[in-house]
């Protein structure tokens, strides 16, 4: 740098009459760079243009003739990357523009405006920014850096940050972080580093920006671990377990952690409901697992592993059971209580009654809120499904369902068929006493023939007194 200042100062100091300006200018790899050169036209003729780069030579010139010249070094492929838009000469500017700039397009540049006697020299320092990432593509837990390259370096410049247009701060702390000029970012990768990063340079009130993506590959979903997964008791539920697209891990494992261990978590047994094969899913990335009724006991934190590249991927899941806990009096009043076995994300409770009609239509009649509902008297239009939302900073968290049933020792408010309901439990009744006086009866003739037959002596008598009689009748006739 202090050799391509020598070479300006020579220049301006050689050029008799000559008016000097520097400028800083900053441009992106493959981007266009405009190098600015104005000065005040004090001539109708056409002015002699040299464009010139330190130790390269000329870059284009343009003589009084109209003749144009290109250097050899500035085509790509049979097309000059470099122009200088005669349009603009008859106000005074004569900028160059570069195409498709490159790392060594870089440098010090000085414009030679020549009228007849007067010579107006502008030196404009180009500065081209690149932002290169160790890999565009990285896997999950792997080292990445990001790094900020400008040619020529400008001394002094403060560096910043931007990814996904939001300002990035590093979480660790290394040697390259503590750097003042901040120009490298290290870092292991993560879901947090994917998208497009920035390098914002500021020098001189000039600001300089160059992006490069990064796309990290992993385990996408849960994107982080410790996730929590909410379930009512025995419905099914679905633990995910989803690596990017294209990846396909080896040696998954799934495993249930003991809640005793901590910080060295040890496996125990999965539920018997578990299973690693979802039929819905059909995508060679997607390792997720179910349970096809979810028990109380069987919430916990749970495991998904799988190897990738060599690197051994992992995530933690926390699976969050729901149920509810109904107790009822004698006085026909019902407690409902929504409980869950970690509360620790749940900032709320809402209470939705949910009621159909004949076509199956869903409608809500009522909401409370808390953790708590108590139907002080049960009717019949507090019976059907009672659903318990709880929510969490971010909404929603899941729900669990209770079926409240009008029992006949609850009190409510009649329906417009009791009458009928009345008629037949009255003819009823008259049946069932018409049947008891007929076996009243019966009973009686029954016991009445049981005292007969205990006299066998008297029912002889009986007998022969009766015959006698009529055969005395008989000798009568």
């Amino acid at each position: 740098m202090l050799l391509e200042y020598f070479i300006f100062g020579l220049s301006t100091f050689l050029m008799r009459g000559a008016q000097c300006e520097e400028t800083e200018v900053f441009a992106e790899v493959g981007s266009q760079a405009v190098l600015p050169c104005k000065c005040n036209p004090s001539s109708p003729f056409i002015p002699s243009i040299v464009w010139s780069k330190a130790n390269k030579g000329t870059v284009w010139r343009k003589q009084k003739s109209g003749l144009q010249y290109w250097g050899s070094s500035w085509s790509s492929k049979g097309t000059q990357r470099i122009q200088c838009p005669h349009g603009q000469f008859e106000r005074g500017d004569f900028h160059l523009q570069i195409n498709n700039v490159m790392g060594e397009d870089g440098g010090v540049y000085s414009c030679r405006v020549e009228h007849r006697d007067q010579v107006t020299v502008n030196v404009v320092i180009l500065r081209i920014i690149e932002v290169s990432v160790s890999s565009s593509v990285s896997i999950w837990g792997n080292d990445v850096s990001i790094s900020c390259n400008v040619t020529p370096w400008p001394y002094g410049a403060s560096v910043h940050w931007m990814l996904n247009n939001s300002p990035f701060v590093p979480q660790t702390e290394n040697a390259s972080n503590k750097d003042t000029t901040k120009s490298v970012v290290r870092e292991k990768a993560t879901a947090r580093l994917a998208g497009n990063w920035t390098c914002v340079m500021d020098y001189k009130g000039k600001e300089g920006r160059a992006s490069a993506a990064l796309t990290v590959k992993g385990i996408i979903h849960p994107s982080k671990d410790n996730t929590q997964v909410y379930a009512a008791l025995a419905s099914a539920i679905t633990l995910p377990c989803v690596f990017s697209p294209g990846l396909i891990p080896s040696n998954l494992a799934w495993e249930k952690l003991k809640p005793e261990f901590l910080f060295k978590p040890a496996p125990s047994r999965l539920p018997a409901s578990f299973s690693q094969s979802p039929p819905f899913s059909q995508r060679p990335f997607d390792k997720s697992a179910t349970l096809k009724e979810v028990g109380f006991e069987d919430a916990g934190r749970y495991r998904c592993s799988g190897t990738i590249e060599g690197q051994r991927l992992t995530r933690n899941m926390q699976l969050v059971v729901a149920k509810i806990d109904s107790l009822s009096k004698k006085t026909g009043s019902v407690t409902l209580t929504c409980q869950l076995t970690d509360t620790s994300k749940v900032t709320d409770y809402e209470w939705v009654h949910v009621i159909y009609d004949l076509n199956g239509t869903q409608s809500v009649r009522s909401i409370q809120k808390g953790e708590t509902l108590i139907i002080n008297k049960v009717s019949e239009e507090d019976q059907g499904e009672w659903t318990c939302r709880f929510y969490g900073k971010e909404g929603i968290l899941g729900n669990v369902t209770y079926n409240i049933q009008l029992m006949s020792g609850l009190s409510g408010q009649k329906s417009s068929g009791g009458s009928h309901n009345t008629a037949a439990v009255v003819g009823l009744g008259f049946l069932l006493l018409v049947l008891l006086l007929i076996l009243a009866q019966m009973y009686k003739n029954h016991q009445r023939r049981k005292r007969i037959f205990q006299y066998p002596a008297l029912e002889t008598i009986v007998h022969t007194v009766s015959n006698e009689r009529e055969q005395r009748n008989q000798l009568k006739k």
